[in-house]
Parts: structure tokens; C-alpha cells; sequence
């Protein structure tokens, strides 16, 4: 079992949004949604979730831990690849139902399980009332 226990969300908004307790708002699947950038470049690397346990042994290692929602398991991002990502910085934003991770990325700098560096490679085309997937330019 991790080490962190969150308290329940402030029901007063002001407090929620103001105050200095970290109090994340899981989803009814108790989820958080963490988007994950590059600590450097700020480029966009992948957009994950945490459960409890994922978030609470992140913040006590310092690597990044998600659940696996395909899986259903929890999942040490680059623990197979050499990949892993080490927290520069995590930040939670105004309701505290999203974090915002920036790393640093281990091995080969690979994060998408595709081999590459973000998860973020295609772009969304519209040409002659068509969309379309459009390889981006290398990053």
C-alpha cells in the first residue's frame, strides 16, 4: 500500500480552489487524469490516469505511476522499456481533477508504446470535407 492517503475534495469551492490542501478529485472510477510533458521543452508526451495508489507512489518515488485502464493494473511508466519518468514537477489544476506532470525521460526518450517520443505524432487534417490522420513533422 502506498503512503499518501488523500482527504475527500473541499466541498467549499473557494477552499478547493484556493486553499493549500492537496485534496484530488477522483472520477467515479477513482481516476485523476494526469497530462504528462517534457520537463524541458514542454512538448506533450501522453495523457494518462492515476488512481490512489498510482498518484500517492509517485509522489513518494519521484517516478511517474499510472493505472492502466486497458489492463486494469497499476503500471511504473518505463519499467519495462527503460523509459521511466522521473518528476521534475506536478501541479494540480484549479478544481484538482487533473495533474499536470513534467519529466524527464530515462533510456531512449521514448514515451508512446509505439517507440516514440510522444503520443502526440499525428495531426488532425481536414482536406475536401475530409478528416483525416496526418503524420506530423518530427518533433
Amino acid at each position: 500500500m502506498a503512503a499518501y492517503q488523500f482527504p475527500a475534495p473541499a466541498s467549499d469551492k473557494n477552499a478547493l480552489e484556493e486553499g493549500a490542501a492537496f485534496t484530488p478529485r477522483f472520477d467515479a472510477n477513482g481516476l485523476v487524469t494526469a497530462v504528462v510533458t517534457d520537463a524541458h521543452d514542454g512538448l506533450p508526451l501522453m495523457v494518462a490516469h492515476m488512481n490512489a495508489e498510482a498518484l500517492s507512489l509517485t509522489l513518494e518515488t519521484g517516478i511517474a505511476h499510472y493505472w492502466s485502464r486497458s489492463r486494469g493494473t497499476l503500471w511504473k511508466k518505463g519499467e519495462t522499456s527503460g523509459n521511466l519518468q522521473r518528476v521534475v514537477e506536478m501541479r494540480a489544476d484549479c478544481d484538482q481533477d487533473a495533474i499536470w506532470v513534467r519529466v524527464e525521460v530515462a533510456g531512449d526518450n521514448a514515451t508512446c508504446h509505439t517507440g516514440r517520443r510522444s503520443c502526440f505524432y499525428r495531426t488532425i487534417d481536414i482536406a475536401d470535407g475530409k478528416i483525416r490522420l496526418v503524420q506530423a513533422p518530427s518533433m
